[in-house]
């Protein structure tokens, strides 16, 4: 037998063995004790304190070796000697490393894991020694993280051979950032349950698996074939499908503050950065409803949270070229703004992920998937304003590059606003971010906007416009006064400043008055342009499906063809529309604009206190009014998003009664009064908003669902200024003929088409109809006055109206009818391609000009019939009595005369001409006004 042999023999029989958990704990404290003895040289003390070690073991144990006189000494170090031993085996179960490679089966399981990297090199380095300790584990850690390989160097720790799969992974981990982190996660139980005297070892363990970290992210050049930022983001997102989120971030956290310690090789943000271009990666190609992508966000939630991490992230999204648009959405945030249900590369509908085949699909189909995408978009802005809040309340540095990165892209894309531009799609697309990007800014802004979006909430009366009119500000004059939003000074306001007022600015401006700006420049370059989008797909749509019907009887590829532009462009609007009808958001957006309008009615009445003021009329005199600061985009952004819910989300407007109410007081107050509003157009708008939000009379078919109107017919008819709001629209009706634009002409009936619906509306309430008797009751009274009353020009301006409508439309249905003739003879068939093309143009272009103008003419001719049931007076005054009978005559000549002898009615009812209505109405105007008018009718 081996000495080796004779001394595990020697020991399994020494009964001081028993002190120890295993004959293999008590073979390795003997080679401690031995070596130890070898390296020390000897001294008087030591040799009498041998001596006397060796007679107190004499008098116990007969025949015994070396080996077993060592033990025997040790017995007064039985403490020490255990210590070394629990730290070892505590070691082992943080780090899952031995230097001990004996047999399984000399030891005991109790404290020992069942697999462990047997560190062979450091092994051999120490000539012998099978323990780690606290002098050797720094040593072993780092032999550790260079295996590169540690799978192939497991050992088996106890004689159980039973397949372990889970002991076999978490030691094999060769992933450096895992296993330190796994490392963190024993060495934190070690700490909660180990005696007192060993948990100063356990804590110091726990700091080298952060302190290990923080060097692996330092140096990650030494550790090859790893990259171990991609391991940290791999981390954080296991730890957040797994819902142990807070547990890593504990570790990072003590691994952040040792990165911010120690900057002399890299920066906290150069090992950052590489991370977020990882996650940037990965995040560009998810879609929107991909489970992946939200864990994703969780993620940035946290960086968000983090705030040396947040600081870096701001940091890092300024992008190159700032006057760029397109850079601001190739950045990490804009990479996750521009995800979306809308299409990622325009007009290519093949690699889409929603809604395709759309003809094939039923209502049904459609709606469910719709409802799935606005789920998963609710979730999505909620995300995104978690992060943007998050970052807005990290220090005043973050929030000022955060609010920066904002003004400059806002900036930087201020041409998404042109009309040349969204003219050229191949421009846009190379210059801007994109639709997607922006709207989902506008909803993450919005629902940032939503504590003080209450219109009587007293938070709004501290929005300062002068914010609008500061212009060359250096960057620190920027940082101390909160003014980030760049180029506003440019912007149309709602009057212009007067010659004689000064303007004064505000040393510093709130966090609302900017949230407030940026919120309604984002709508501005984003919401419009979709729902401009959306109409014109809309309409695209019922020509294109019309052809494709026609195509369809005659058979033929042509209809083939037809089929797929209508299921591309079918796919692309009902995304487009998913998108844009997320229920949370249009009701955001609606608290938004209803707030608008009742600070915009408060800044009309010169409020500048700290309390609503309630609206009265007459309206005070403007001095010093702020309405010269605001620019007109809050008010276009308001009447495009209530004429956006009229056409594609009608429902909410029934949900929202008290936001009703506040739109019509900004309706009443600005449509007809140009010293608070200059712009024509914009007043000519409010008209079109108005018959948004009013109720609506047109019939619907019976199997289609029929539209709840309660809420809108109670605050309409209850309205306490209606009296204003129905002067206000005949107020409109006139100023509109004369806007100083070479267009006015044709554009004045586009600006009145809504309106006829309206009158008729508030003709049939009695609070409505009784303001306009009246108005009509002063204009008889005062026909004569130098200035004509405002009913007087209205009468003069609807007359004027249905003789040239009415004349317009008959020629434009002679036209056709001639155009129909050719074609029907035959004659186009000779006709070389172009030209067959534009005879085709032609006639489609006549009728739709032909439709047009008989529905106005059908309309102003019907206002005049209700109007003379109840306002005579100034009909049949010899002031218009004469001129209203040659109109009348004029117009039953035209309709029941030769000139119709050629127009067969029924070859024009597609292009709404009524010639039997309209005879119906002009008689009933007769009616009305019965004997009172005389003439040769």
């Amino acid at each position: 037998m081996t000495d080796q042999g004779n001394n595990n023999q020697n020991i399994s029989g020494n009964p001081f063995a028993a002190l120890f958990s295993s004959l293999a704990d008590a073979k390795q404290f003997a080679s401690g004790q031995k070596l130890q003895q070898q390296t020390e040289p000897p001294s008087e003390d030591s040799g009498e304190s041998q001596s006397e070690s060796d007679n107190s073991v004499s008098d116990s144990i007969e025949d015994n070796d070396d080996s077993v006189a060592e033990i025997s000494r040790s017995f007064r170090s039985r403490q020490e000697l255990c210590e070394q031993l629990n730290v070892n085996h505590m070691i082992q179960r943080i780090f899952l490393i031995t230097l001990d490679n004996s047999d399984p089966s000399l030891r005991s399981g109790n404290g020992i894991p069942p697999r462990c990297v047997y560190l062979e090199e450091m092994a051999a380095d120490l000539d012998g020694q099978d323990w780690l300790d606290m002098d050797t584990i720094e040593q072993a850690i780092f032999s550790r993280l260079l295996l590169l390989e540690p799978g192939n160097h497991l050992i088996y720790m106890t004689s159980c051979n039973v397949v372990n799969l889970s002991a076999d992974r978490d030691a094999g981990e060769k992933r450096a950032i895992p296993y330190l982190y796994a490392c963190y996660q024993r060495a934190k139980e070690e700490v909660t349950k180990v005696p007192e005297k060993l948990l100063s070892y356990a804590v110091r363990c726990k700091n080298l698996t952060v302190s290990n970290a923080r060097t692996v992210l330092l140096t990650p050049e030494i550790y090859i074939s790893q990259n171990v930022y991609e391991q940290l983001l791999d981390l954080l997102l296991e730890s957040v499908n797994r819902a142990q989120i807070e547990e890593v971030v504990e570790f990072l956290e003590e691994v952040i503050a040792g990165l911010l310690a120690d900057q002399e090789v890299r920066s906290f943000g150069e090992v950052m950065v590489p991370v977020f271009d990882i996650f940037q990666g990965r995040v560009k190609d998810l879609d929107l409803c991909q489970l992946l992508l939200y864990s994703y966000l969780d993620i940035l939630v946290y960086f968000s949270r983090q705030k040396d991490i947040a600081k870096v992230l701001v940091e890092h999204i300024q992008p190159k070229d700032p006057n760029n648009g397109l850079q601001y959405q190739k950045t990490l945030l804009g990479t996750v703004l521009n995800i979306s249900c809308l299409l990622k590369t325009p007009g290519v509908v093949e690699s889409h992920g929603f809604f395709l085949n759309p003809s094939r699909s039923s209502p049904q189909e459609m709606k469910i998937q719709e409802s799935n995408i606005h789920q998963f978009i609710g979730q999505f802005h909620d995300k995104l304003h978690q992060i943007l809040k998050n970052l807005l309340q990290q220090s005043t540095e973050t929030r000022h590059l955060l609010l920066s990165w904002l003004g400059s892209c806002l900036q930087a894309n201020m041409g998404r606003a042109k009309i040349w531009v969204n003219q050229m799609p191949e421009i846009f697309f190379q210059m801007f971010a994109s639709d997607a990007f922006f709207l989902n800014l506008g909803a993450a802004l919005l629902k940032l906007c939503q504590p003080f979006c209450r219109p009587r909430s007293p938070k709004l009366l501290t929005f300062n416009p002068t914010y609008c009119a500061l212009r060359d500000l250096s960057e620190e004059e920027r940082r101390n006064r909160n003014v980030h939003a760049r180029g506003l000074d440019k912007e149309t306001c709602l009057i212009p400043v007067p010659p004689q007022q000064t303007t004064e600015f505000a040393q510093s401006y709130s966090l609302l008055t900017e949230n407030l700006i940026l919120t309604q420049l984002t709508l501005h370059l984003g919401f419009h342009r979709l729902h401009d989008q959306m109409v014109k797909m809309n309409q695209s749509l019922h020509r294109l499906q019309g052809t494709w019907r026609e195509a369809q009887l005659s058979g033929g590829p042509v209809a083939e063809q037809l089929r797929e532009q209508f299921e591309h462009l079918m796919t692309v609007y009902l995304s487009t529309k998913a998108a844009a009808t997320q229920p949370a958001m249009l009701q955001n957006c609606l608290n938004l604009q209803a707030s608008s309008a009742a600070l915009l009615v408060q800044l009309s009445l010169g409020n500048q206190g700290s309390e609503h003021v309630p609206l009265s009329f007459p309206l005070p005199p403007l001095q010093n009014s702020l309405l010269c600061y605001v620019p007109e985009f809050f008010a276009e952004n308001m009447g495009d998003f209530f004429i956006f819910l009229r056409r594609f989300a009608d429902e909410v407007l029934e949900l929202s009664s008290e936001s009703l109410e506040q739109v019509l007081n900004f309706i009443t107050v600005y449509m007809g009064n140009v010293e608070r509003m200059k712009n024509p157009h914009l007043r000519a708008k409010l008209a079109e908003v108005l018959e948004a939000v009013m109720p609506h009379m047109e019939s619907v078919s019976p199997s289609a669902p029929q539209p709840i109107m309660f809420q809108r017919q109670r605050v309409f008819c209850s309205y306490c200024h209606a009296p204003h709001l129905a002067e206000a629209l005949i107020t409109v009706f006139v100023d509109i003929e004369f806007t100083g634009d070479p267009h006015q002409f044709e554009q004045k009936f586009n600006y009145r088409r809504p309106m006829y619906p309206i009158l008729k509306y508030m003709w049939g309430e009695d609070s409505y109809r009784e303001s306009i008797k009246h108005l009509a009751d002063y204009a008889s009274k005062n026909l004569e006055a130098m200035n004509p009353p405002l009913f007087l020009r209205f009468l003069n301006l609807l007359m004027n109206d249905a003789i040239f409508l009415l004349d317009e439309a008959i020629q434009y249905l002679s036209k056709i009818k001639l155009l129909q003739l050719e074609r029907d003879r035959g004659e186009w068939e000779g006709l070389a391609p172009d030209a067959r093309r534009e005879k085709e143009s032609s006639l489609q272009m006549f009728g739709q000009l032909a439709r047009f103008h008989n529905i106005m003419s059908n309309e102003t001719i019907g206002t005049l019939a209700f109007l003379t049931s109840e306002i005579k007076g100034i009909f049949v005054h010899p002031f218009l009595a004469e001129r209203i009978i040659s109109m009348l005559n004029y117009f039953l000549q035209h309709l029941v005369g030769p000139k119709m002898g050629a127009l067969k009615v029924k070859d024009f009812s597609e292009f709404d001409f009524k010639p039997q209505q309209l005879v119906s109405d002009i008689c009933t105007i007769y009616l009305n006004l019965g004997s009172r008018v005389k003439g040769d009718s």
